[in-house]
């Protein structure tokens, strides 16, 4: 399914999920760019240093840009939602806390891969 197979409800609601993530992630990403304590502290306690929130944030600022681009939304969408089963798994696994957030975000970013995957040019002809 392609964005223009899309109805207009549709491409509007998919594109308010792209917005709503685009600044969830650009602000959880930004943050961890910028250095922010609580970021440090999260990172500190995940234990596998700092270059790992380096990482993170830029993986979560390259999958806003790609979910803006009106041709790479599924390949943001992709990205995020990878980046949040290791949010989940590091939640359930090594910090404990609550794992919702990064399962909300995650479906959430799904759903855009979801609704903006790409149709292969034989299925078109059937």
């Amino acid at each position: 399914m392609t964005t223009s197979s899309l109805s207009l409800t549709q491409r509007r609601i998919v594109w308010g999920v792209r917005i709503l993530l685009a600044l969830a992630f650009g602000t959880a990403g930004g943050a961890k760019l910028a250095g922010a304590p609580q970021m440090i502290q999260v990172f500190d306690a995940i234990g596998v240093g700092q270059w790992l929130r380096y990482l993170t944030g830029a993986i979560e600022v390259a999958g806003v840009l790609l979910l803006l681009a009106p041709s790479a939304g599924f390949f943001g969408g992709l990205l995020l939602s990878a980046t949040m089963i290791g949010g989940v798994a590091t939640h359930l696994v090594v910090i404990g806390g609550s794992p919702v957030p990064a399962m909300v975000l995650g479906l959430l970013s799904a759903f855009v891969a979801w609704r903006l995957k790409p149709i292969s040019q034989s299925s078109e002809a059937h």
